[in-house]
């Protein structure tokens, strides 16, 4: 992809959403449920779409939430419901949509307080907090959300009792549900008013920010970054945690500089990503071009996505810094300063870096490699044999300083303050340490493809077998293993991956665009990369055809 001519650049009026036209779409647009682009789908990251394109209106949200309200009750899940939401145009509307839904089949529902936006991890670490302890009448969460999406898109995630976020056995049900509910006019699906809704018994208001707030130094060594006086800076992003900040400097003293705190759902305040499109995409250098411009001013600044899923790290010298390598650095960190029993395992998705393995290898603990979609994790987070589960696309968690669970979906918030943590326990530059990283464990050289393709070849991928691949080497080094299944849990992880001794590469198509993926890796050079990168391209390509 070609990249923007004001990529990095400050948004101008003409890049802004008409946020009314944008709302006023989602609850007068139709939906034609016999076009496939206008159904219900759930990817990875639960429904998305835009409400201008008929994919995301309130149509869709009264047929999800009303399947979902079927899926608990054949599931019996008789507790509460944790509604959270982020701060995208769509997020508010369809809020408010489902909110009429949950009080209008009887299901109690539990809110922020004051209305305020709650990230994705605090309605996961708040799942957990409510169900311990408890066999019985156990809760589970909506976050409405499109996580870094442009602010044109809206999002809908569910989180069972785990915490984490929902995997397919759930998620194919509630599309299932939720398509028919569309193609029958929304024939059984119950609602309130909204003014019924908010005065309803049934509607619970909870203060999570500050449970979640004063709950961090469980799982942070928030002490040693006071005592290290560390001056840290903050791209709130407008998301929904961008209350939190202020009150983590001020509950716990430390030295915090908030950046676009301020909630406007054009989010007329960032830079233009690579295509040249607002995306609130922290692990994007054009998307955080006004945290980098500032990054020699902070021992580490950090930035997070709208959702607070997601994490981005900024360090002097080096700037931001990739996700892959942070990944690396927490996990060295953690095995060297956390007392955690030697049997939990580090898990990460099988297109993160392989130093990775190395790392973990070197600390002598398990490494569980899982398909793309953090899910998978979420079982393992939740009964305590999963330390860490991390991914390339920026997104991790950890379990708290006693080893006990913290959140079951990723925390953008205790990633960032991890970050703070290492400097300020170490006293070194975070690229530093990657740089002994790479002294002591090899160079990663790593690259993501996106590849143009159409659905009959993004289907093919099912039909790839490992067993019948007769491939000996690949770019100059023989082929140590085809895989079509993830080592941590024997799951399709949906195409193939391919290593070598000093590389590999992984293809699996995308499940909202015309694409396909593949990441490759090198131990050897960026010349060995490319030569990796365009044998994999051929590869694939004889392989679906």
């Amino acid at each position: 992809m070609a990249l923007h001519p004001r990529a990095g650049q400050p948004a101008l009026p003409e890049d802004l959403t008409n946020i009314a036209q944008l709302v006023s779409a989602y609850f007068v647009n139709e939906v034609d449920p016999r076009q496939r682009a206008q159904q219900v789908q759930f990817g990875t990251s639960g429904h998305r779409g835009c409400s201008l394109q008929n994919s995301f209106n309130e149509a869709h949200i009264l047929a999800i939430s009303q399947a979902l309200v079927a899926y608990r009750e054949e599931q019996g899940i008789t507790g509460p419901l944790l509604l959270g939401r982020d701060t995208h145009a769509l997020s508010e509307a369809a809020y408010m949509t489902a909110l009429e839904v949950f009080i209008g089949n009887g299901i109690e529902v539990h809110i922020q307080t004051d209305d305020g936006y709650t990230p994705t991890p605090v309605i996961s670490h708040a799942i957990l907090a409510y169900n311990k302890d408890r066999s019985e009448g156990l809760a589970d969460g909506v976050v409405i959300t499109p996580s870094h999406n442009p602010p044109t898109d809206g999002g809908f995630k569910y989180n069972p009792p785990h915490g984490g976020p929902a995997g397919s056995d759930a998620t194919k049900v509630i599309e299932k549900y939720a398509n028919a509910l569309l193609s029958s006019d929304l024939l059984g699906v119950n609602a309130v008013s909204y003014a019924e809704a908010r005065g309803s018994q049934l509607l619970r208001q909870v203060d999570w920010r500050a449970q979640y707030i004063a709950e961090l130094e469980q799982v942070i060594d928030i002490e040693a970054i006071r005592k290290a006086n560390l001056r840290i800076g903050v791209d709130a992003m407008g998301g929904a945690g961008a209350s939190y900040w202020q009150l983590i400097a001020e509950h716990y003293n430390l030295e915090i500089d908030v950046y676009h705190a301020e909630v406007d759902p054009s989010f007329r305040f960032m830079s233009l990503d690579k295509d040249g499109k607002i995306r609130m995409d922290c692990s994007s250098p054009y998307a955080m071009a006004t945290l980098l411009e500032l990054k020699d001013n902070y021992a580490v600044a950090v930035g997070n996505d709208p959702d607070y899923d997601r994490h981005g790290i900024v360090c002097p010298k080096q700037g931001l810094l990739n996700p892959n390598h942070y990944l690396a650095i927490a996990i060295d960190y953690l095995c060297r300063h956390r007392g955690w029993s030697p049997q939990l395992a580090f898990g990460k998705t099988l297109v993160s870096s392989a130093l990775i393995d190395r790392v973990v290898a070197q600390h002598e603990r398990p490494l569980l490699e899982m398909p793309v979609g953090f899910k998978w994790f979420a079982p393992g987070l939740r009964d305590g044999t999963i330390a860490f589960a991390g991914e390339e696309s920026a997104g991790a968690t950890f379990v708290d300083r006693q080893g006990h669970p913290w959140s079951t979906d990723k925390d953008g918030i205790i990633l960032a303050l991890l970050a703070a943590e290492i400097v300020a326990v170490t006293g070194a530059n975070l690229s530093d340490y990657y740089q002994q990283l790479c002294a002591e464990h090899g160079t990663s050289y790593y690259r993501r493809l996106d590849v143009a393709s159409t659905p009959e070849l993004n289907a093919a991928f099912a039909g790839i077998r490992g067993y019948k691949l007769k491939l000996n080497e690949l770019a100059g080094d023989a082929v140590v293993e085809v895989m079509t299944k993830a080592p941590g849990n024997s799951a399709l992880i949906g195409g193939v991956k391919v290593t070598t001794s000093n590389g590999w590469f992984a293809a699996r198509p995308s499940g909202t665009e015309p694409i396909y993926k593949i990441y490759c890796e090198s131990f050897v050079s960026d010349e060995h990369l490319t030569q990796l990168a365009e044998e994999a391209q051929t590869l694939v390509q004889q392989w679906l055809t």
